[in-house]
Order: structure tokens, then sequence, then C-alpha cells
């Protein structure tokens, strides 16, 4: 799909790179694919209901047998929940994390695969690339940390927000104002556009990259020397391939962390 809308407008004998008119072309796909019960299924629905597929059926296959030589899918999904219940969960929050481990899992997973979207060939789009997406996860997380404020302080989790004892007096009114707005929507804001941005980056530069590279490499015969840019091109966009594989775990990894680190400083604001 990518490939057809890049270079649908494309002439490589004028054309530095190849992209289509308006690069939201890359992002939004409206066109339905199926309805079910008069419901249409996008690309984009279709692949979100996917991500909830393939997780579930990671952990369900990964670990409904405990065997004592585990194979290597059981290996990898045990690891997974492992580095994200030990590494993060109760690393993080303490021993208070291992509740919150099912919740910190389901975010790692879903922005994983959502990420994996990227370099999946046949796929090669990252629904989190979708503000709709992380605003999501960001909301939950908001929720979540939330909640567990109000459950451990009760009114006195806002109040320590909008004074915080630990300031000197004069300064508490200030401080109040900037942490209250830090913490209850900076904080889910910028956790949603850190994942969005790094996603539609990554995306639009493979995309843009390696596409021009295949357009100008196949029209050598028309451009000649020209078709060096191509290799150019598509040298540059297997760097970033690899590259975004590194950023798509990060990214994946940030997200989980940081909803771990909100958590913990909801539970224990002494900290």
């Amino acid at each position: 799909m990518e490939l057809i809308l890049a270079t649908a407008e494309c002439d490589p004998a004028v054309d530095i790179i190849c992209a289509p008119s308006n690069v939201n072309e890359l992002f939004e796909f409206r066109e339905a694919m199926f309805s079910i019960g008069g419901f249409p299924i996008t690309r984009t629905v279709f692949l979100i209901l996917m991500i909830a597929v393939i997780v579930s059926g990671l952990l369900f296959f990964g670990l409904r047998k405990k065997s004592v030589l585990p194979g290597k899918l059981q290996t990898m999904v045990e690891g997974l929940v492992s580095f994200v219940k030990e590494g993060i969960a109760i690393d993080i929050i303490g021993p208070e994390g291992a509740k919150y481990a099912p919740w910190l899992i389901s975010v790692f997973l879903f922005a994983l695969v959502g990420n994996l979207y990227e370099v999946t060939p046949g796929v090669n789009f990252p629904v989190t690339s979708r503000m709709a997406l992380p605003v999501m996860l960001a909301a939950i997380t908001w929720v979540v940390f939330v909640v567990a404020g109000i459950k451990r302080q009760g009114i006195g989790y806002f109040t320590g927000i909008i004074w915080p004892k630990s300031v000197p007096l004069a300064l508490r009114p200030l401080v109040g104002l900037i942490e209250f707005v830090s913490t209850l929507f900076i904080r889910p804001l910028t956790l949603a556009v850190r994942l969005f941005a790094n996603l539609v980056a990554g995306h639009l530069m493979l995309t843009l990259l390696l596409v021009s590279g295949w357009v100008f490499m196949s029209n050598a015969g028309n451009i000649g020397f020209k078709a060096g840019i191509g290799v150019a091109w598509f040298v540059m966009g297997l760097g970033i391939f690899v590259f975004e594989i590194v950023v798509i775990m990060l990214q994946a990894y940030i997200i989980t962390l940081l909803s771990a680190v909100y958590v913990q400083t909801s539970l224990y604001p002494e900290h």
C-alpha cells in the first residue's frame, strides 16, 4: 500500500525522492476491508484486533504448560513476562508492583507488537503511529496512577500535589500549580506524544527511503547514472531499518517503564 501511494506520482527523472502528495496517506486507511455487523473494519482496525490475537496467543501457548525443559516459545514468553514483572513492575514500584504486572505486561506487549508492524513484511505500518493508540495507552496509565494515588492517600493525593510540604511556604503556590498541571495533564500527554512521534518519524523515513531506492534502481534503464541515488536511498533505508528495530523495542520499554514510575510516585510521593 505504501509503495503504491509513494510512487503513484513519482517521476525518477525529475524527482529526487518519491513521496505521496500528502504524507497523511501513509497513515490513514479509511477504506473498509470488510464489515462485521455493519461495523466497517479498516486496515488499521484489523491490525489493532490482530494485536489482541497475537498477544493472547503468545501468552496462552507460551504459558499454558510449564515444562521442565521449556521450548523456544515458552522461553521467550517467560522471559518477556519476567522482564516486565521483575525488571519493571517490582524493581520500580516495589513489592506492590506484582499486582500491577498484568497491566504493565499488557502495555508492553501491545506497544511492542503494534510497533513491530513497522518492520513486518507485508504490513509495514505501525498502528502506534496513529495518535489514538498512544493516547489510549496514556489514558489508561493516567487512570491507573490517579486511582492508585487516591486509594493510597485519599484526598491527600491531590492536596499533596497542589500544596507540596517539602517546598518552602512562599513557593508552594507556584510549585503546586506546576506539579498539578505536570502530573495530571503533561504526564499523559508526553507519554502519548513520545510514542507517537517516534513511530511516525520512523515509518515516514523507512517508507520514503526504501520506496525511493526501489523506484530509482528499477528505472535505471531510463534515468542512467541517476539510479545511483536510488542505491544511496536504499542503503540509508536499510540502516534506518536496523535502527528502527532498536527504537521499536526501546519505545515499548519506555512507555512501560514510565507507566510504572508514575504509579510508584502516586503510591510513594515522598520518594
